[in-house]
Order: C-alpha cells, then structure tokens, then sequence
C-alpha cells in the first residue's frame, strides 16, 4: 500500500511539474525580452564594478559610527556575511521555482523573477552612478594601503577588462562602495517575499535576517555604515 501512494503521489508531482513547466515556458515566450536585459545587466554592474577598481585609490579608513559600535569580526572571519548572503540568494531561489511541485501558488516564476530583476536593474544602476560621483577608500582589508589589491595596474587589453577577471574580481573589488551590492539584493528578496509570500514566521525571520546581514557586513569592514543605510533606503524606497 505504501509503494502504491508513493507511487501516486509522485504520479501527481510530475504532472504538476509537466503543467506549470508548461505554463511557464508560454509566459517566458512573452516576456523573455525584459528578463535577458535584467540578466545582462547584471554583467554591466560587474563591469562598472570592475571598472571603478581601477580608479580606486587605498587611503585611511573614514571615520564610521559602525565601525565604533560593531566589533570587528576580522579578515578570517569575513566568510561568515558571504555565507549568511549564500543562503539568502538560495532560500529565495527555491522558493520561487516552489509553485512546481507545491499547489500553495500565488504567483508565476517568470513573473516573479521579471520583477526582482527590474527592482534589482534599478537600484544597480542608481549605484553605478553614486560609486563613480564619490569614490571612497575601501574599509575591506584587501582595499587598504599596502594591500596588492588595492590598486589595479592598468589592463594590458580590453578582454581583461571585459572578462571582469570573475569569480576573483567580484570577491576581491574595490571602490564599489557607496551603496551596498549585497544589501540591495537582501533586501529585494525580502521585500518580494513580503508581498508574495504565505508564511508571516518566515517573513518575520527574513527581516531578522536582513538586519543580521546588514550589521556583519559593517562588522566585517566590507562596507561603510552608510552603504547599508542607503541600500535600505532606496530599495525600501522602490
């Protein structure tokens, strides 16, 4: 009997899977257009970001009312803000391929991610204007004085300037400050799931998280206090 409902119950998953499968691809036939350019812009931030690390110049580390408060966790704990930031990106993913396989559906994947995409293209292009207007030096500490990384040689070609030098140049940038990557991306997620999602415990986490994330990122000098605080804003804002 068991194998029986077992094998019914997978019966239903799969033709649940086939039916919104279906749906979706007619969906992304139509609005596929608006969901490449989100995609490709998401490699234009990755270029102006690379871009900006060539002008980029170490200096002492401002001033930051963050960074008086907050302990600093130190260079060998900065894994720990880009691990909490890799389970939010991967919470958030599975959750909007979730109306595959579970019935509980208030939106459409494509749909969904249509959106975050034009949150995201939004606040990445109000950043790309602010870090080229004001180019601070960077609290990280492959960004301060002494530091091979603080300062790019000038490239030898445009194809390393077009390739990004990825995944190493986005994890080692600098002068890419003001306002926060990470963060605008946190807090999309968040509120996205605020609006479409079902389960208020989770919402009320999310937030919890989303502050968390905001207070390690400052205690791990990977940005200024007000990089977070305008990340908030603008995307609140949106």
């Amino acid at each position: 009997m068991s194998a029986l409902y077992l094998a019914r119950g997978a019966s239903k998953v799969v033709r649940r899977i086939t039916s919104e499968t279906s749906v979706e691809l007619k969906i992304l036939s139509e609005k596929w257009q608006l969901l490449l350019a989100g995609l490709v812009f998401q490699y234009i931030h990755g270029l102006a970001a690379r871009g900006v690390h060539y002008l980029h110049r170490p200096g002492p580390t401002l001033q930051d009312l963050g960074f008086m408060i907050l302990p600093e966790l130190g260079k060998e704990r900065g894994y720990i803000s880009e691990t909490l930031f890799t389970f939010i990106f991967l919470s958030f993913v599975l959750w909007t391929f979730h109306p595959f396989i579970l019935q509980t559906k208030r939106f459409y994947t494509v749909l969904i991610w249509r959106r975050v995409l034009a949150f995201l293209c939004a606040s990445q292009f109000l950043r790309i204007v602010t870090f080229y207007c004001t180019q601070l030096p960077g609290p990280n500490y492959h960004c301060r004085e002494g530091s091979p990384l603080a300062r790019l040689p000038q490239p030898q070609n445009v194809a390393e300037v077009l390739l990004i030098n990825f995944p190493r140049g986005v994890i080692y940038g600098c002068g890419d400050l003001i306002f926060s990557s990470h963060m605008i991306f946190t807090i999309v997620f968040v509120v996205t799931y605020q609006k479409y999602g079902y389960i208020r415990f989770i919402k009320m986490l999310a937030w919890c998280i989303a502050i968390a994330q905001s207070l390690l990122i400052i205690a791990s000098r990977k940005h200024y206090s007000v990089d977070v605080v305008v990340a908030w804003w603008v995307v609140c804002h949106y």
